[in-house]
């Protein structure tokens, strides 16, 4: 076992003895911040927007990572990695990345070092094999110099549980340098709230895969507990997150309930102990939650001015849903919803990652090559919004 591994298992004693008391209690009523859309998804947006076809003939893309001079690296969960150069998606793979099967694990996540341009470094979260059983894990791997290639350097995190549903897998690094690593339950709900285990969490590592000295819960890279299968988050501002979460589907006879949620340091999102529009103390509400589900794919705080009305706004790409979510957060109630609005429904299928460029535009890949849509001759996208 490695050694951010066994910290993790060895670490807060106390706080784990302070979860499992917290598990036995109930809802203690039902936010009042909180909005539950019962019927549809909401109102079509109205801000109009050009959509740009940038790449296509990809089999699920599930994350980008734009490079320093104009590159893009992107993952394809089958496990490949592909180069963008120049807006067109060249027909080698950099690498090939040995995945386990599982129905929504493989290539999941990219991210590149703050320091890319320095030493060629990117990370990978990818569900894998390792000494006779299946796990998710975070790699890191080095570009070539002429970014044809990538070779293997190491592995920085991994025994974090997996199963054939809820693998999380999104990886960001922060305003901080730090990477920010998105999982899930693994189908087992109890891991959300146990602080032992990395599933159902947003992780927080240095990029050598350590534990920063200044995590919420000190020696443990939790960041945030409480999560079902989180694939999508982006920064209000150095404290705040805007979090979307995946809500049950048959668990615990549970359905629906997708979330948007509001969270800083050390924040416990609920699951599986509230859902809804449920509240307790200790624990965050969600801000908007649909009563069908979704679900949710990656997210972004629109901070380009092309599309000038979107500024600060949050988007998020859904799955079952088939649409790009636009979220606009009430300035006086930072946790509140002001407006929420529907766009793109039903016109490009499920939508996996949503993210800005360096050009100022947001990107959106589909995900309709994974089984559950509609794959076509094009197979999957990558999608530029812009005015």
């Amino acid at each position: 076992m490695r050694p951010s591994s066994r910290l993790l298992l060895a670490s807060l004693v106390v706080l784990a003895t302070a979860a499992s008391g917290c598990r036995k209690s109930q809802a203690q009523g039902t936010s009042p911040s909180c909005i539950l859309v019962e019927d549809d998804w909401g109102p079509d947006g109205k801000v109009p927007f050009t959509v740009d076809v940038v790449a296509e003939g990809l089999q699920v893309p599930w994350g980008i990572a734009f490079l320093p001079g104009g590159d893009a690296l992107v993952t394809e969960r089958p496990g490949r990695v592909r180069l963008l150069r120049g807006g067109v998606l060249q027909p080698q793979p950099v690498a090939q990345v040995p995945i386990a099967s599982s129905s929504e694990g493989g290539l999941l996540g990219i991210a590149a070092h703050p320091d890319f341009a320095t030493h060629r470094q990117f990370y990978v979260y990818v569900t894998t094999e390792a000494a006779g059983r299946t796990e998710n894990r975070v790699e890191r791997w080095t570009l070539s110099e002429d970014h044809g290639s990538a070779t293997f350097e190491r592995v920085i995190f991994d025994n974090i549980p997996s199963a054939q549903y809820h693998d999380g897998g999104r990886l960001r690094f922060g305003r901080d340098g730090m990477l920010y690593v998105g999982t899930g339950d693994a189908r087992d709900p109890d891991l959300s709230q146990d602080p032992r285990s990395p599933a159902g969490k947003l992780l927080r590592l240095t990029p050598e895969g350590q534990v920063p000295s200044d995590n919420p819960f000190p020696g443990s890279p939790v960041f945030l507990l409480g999560l079902r299968n989180l694939q999508g988050w982006d920064w209000k501002d150095s404290e705040t997150l805007y979090i979307t979460d995946h809500g049950p589907s048959g668990d615990l006879m549970r359905r629906g309930h997708d979330e948007i949620s509001v969270a800083r340091a050390g924040s416990n999102l609920g699951w599986p102990d509230i859902y809804k529009c449920e509240s307790r103390e200790g624990q965050v509400s969600p801000s908007l939650t649909f009563e069908d589900a979704a679900p949710p794919g990656g997210a972004a705080i629109y901070t380009g001015d092309a599309i000038s009305e979107w500024k600060g706004s949050l988007l998020v790409g859904t799955l079952g849903s088939r649409h790009l979510h636009r979220v606009v957060f009430d300035a006086r109630e930072p946790q509140k919803v002001a407006t929420h609005e529907v766009y793109l429904r039903n016109t490009h299928g499920r939508l996996r990652e949503v993210l800005m460029g360096p050009d100022g535009h947001l990107y959106v890949t589909t995900s309709n090559c994974d089984g559950r849509g509609d794959c076509g001759p094009r197979r999957d996208l990558i999608l530029r919004l812009r005015r």
